[in-house]
């Protein structure tokens, strides 16, 4: 969900480069945007808004090794990198690499920039090296970094700007919502064992309220799998939806919640988090620099946090404060506007075109323009 469902530039950021302001973006030619996604399946992703969000004079374009190799793009968008490399089979995975770098290198002779945006500070799976060496190359190639939040540094102090995650209030609008049920926690998205399920059955097991249900809705690594089922046979009050779960029944989980809960054990840019808030649904989340950000941006009451790992007591005091803390109708998300983000990257493309051509460069450590 982070990678699938998953803004204004922001305009604290320091700036050395010059953007183009909108007067310059009409009179200039459209951009062709190469992204590293793949294309959209019917479901709302983070691909579905980066194409339809793209902005006014820019043709977004979904990742092909033939486009990428064959040129006539003028930027290289970058997200996830690792997925670009990843294969089950090992020849795979070894003529990704190469090809990889061969388009890193033709990017450099054609001029064309890479601009990357930081979803994480490191991938979630650990990498083996040769992965690594490839992931240290698309940084090497980086022209420009868009940073998600204020938290995220750029690696090395390289350009960059700040566009924040837009919001899924449009694309969400159509589909019936659920009533709230109290006492119901719900945990969705792709679960993967960085997302602190397990933790969470055990906490949500050791809570004696036989009025609580837990639902964990999303698709499982095969090793998560089988515990889950498990710990729903074993506790009635736990309910599972084990699938990539579509966009009506995702809306259903998350408006039926008292509290969303995303227990993760690395969490810095959340797609779920920002789906269930476009939701107006309260969030239960790990304290950290990028989640502060977020509760800070959107209002009290929304995204509350919790230090150390989860557990019974951490669940309790979340629904409590849930319950209990005053909050506006709906989390403020008047800075993820789609319009908005579209715009906010155009000025990151056409920002990094000019640092590529070397009509302003700037200085080690500073953020291009916001």
């Amino acid at each position: 969900m982070e990678q699938g469902r998953t803004a204004t530039a922001d305009a604290g950021a320091a700036t050395t480069a010059t953007t183009p302001d909108a007067a310059t973006r009409t009179a200039a030619r459209r951009l062709r945007v190469l992204h590293s996604l793949q294309p959209p399946d019917g479901t709302t992703r983070y691909v579905d808004q980066m194409l339809g969000g793209a902005g006014g004079d820019v043709d977004a374009l979904v990742f092909s090794w033939r486009t990428a190799l064959r040129g006539g793009y003028d930027v290289l968008h970058v997200h996830w990198p690792e997925l670009l490399v990843r294969h089950p089979r090992p020849v795979r995975r070894l003529g990704r690499r190469a090809a990889l770098r061969v388009v890193l290198a033709l990017a450099r002779a054609r001029r064309v920039p890479v601009v990357r945006t930081l979803h994480n500070t490191v991938p979630h799976e650990s990498v083996s090296r040769p992965e690594a060496r490839a992931l240290a190359a698309v940084d090497a190639a980086t022209t420009l970094y868009v940073l998600l939040t204020p938290a995220t540094p750029a690696p090395g102090g390289a350009p960059s700007v700040r566009i924040p995650l837009g919001h899924y209030r449009d694309v969400f609008a159509p589909l019936p919502q659920a009533a709230t049920t109290p006492g119901h926690l719900v945990t969705i998205g792709l679960l993967r064992p960085y997302k602190g399920v397990e933790e969470l059955l055990d906490a949500f097991a050791a809570l004696p309220d036989p009025d609580l249900r837990l639902t964990v809705a999303g698709r499982p690594t095969p090793d998560l799998a089988p515990t889950i089922e498990a710990a729903a046979a074993r506790d009635p009050r736990i309910g599972t939806d084990l699938r990539f779960v579509p966009d009506a029944t995702f809306v259903e989980h998350v408006t039926s919640a008292e509290l969303v809960v995303l227990p993760y054990r690395q969490m810095t840019n959340s797609g779920v988090l920002l789906a269930a808030l476009s939701l107006d649904r309260p969030c239960l989340v790990p304290a950290s620099p990028a989640n502060a950000a977020v509760a800070a941006e959107v209002g009290d009451g929304w995204v509350l946090q919790y230090e150390g790992d989860v557990d019974a007591a951490v669940l309790a005091d979340g629904l409590h404060r849930a319950r209990t803390t005053p909050r506006a109708d709906r989390p403020d998300l008047g800075a993820r506007d789609w319009q908005t983000v579209g715009a906010a990257h155009e000025d990151a493309y056409r920002t990094a075109l000019a640092l590529v051509r070397g009509r302003r460069r700037p200085g080690p450590g500073a953020r291009a323009g916001a």
